[in-house]
């Protein structure tokens, strides 16, 4: 084999090699695109799962509320229908 055979198939191995790496940046890349866009839609996803325990919250709050207005309701009655009792009588 020839100097020049050997150096035909050295260029030849490094543009196999080359085309062999660039395959792989391409894939790289493709994989870090994949994952900034998981990672946007995992932010995104955060700022709901935020915005629904804060309406969670606000809910539970009002649910409190009318649970005490409830209770003070069924207070103010049962005093009413022990005067109409007591008037009854």
């Amino acid at each position: 084999m020839s100097a020049l055979q050997k150096l035909q198939e050295k260029i030849e191995q490094w543009r196999r090699d080359h085309e062999e790496l660039k395959t792989q940046n391409t894939d790289l890349k493709n994989q870090l695109a994949g994952v900034a866009e998981a990672q946007k839609v995992n932010e995104s996803l955060m700022i709901e799962v935020e915005a629904k325990r804060t309406q969670c919250t606000e809910l539970e709050n009002t649910v409190a509320t009318l649970r005490r207005e409830l209770e003070e309701k069924d207070i103010e009655i049962e005093k009413i229908i022990a005067q109409v009792e007591s008037l009854l009588s």
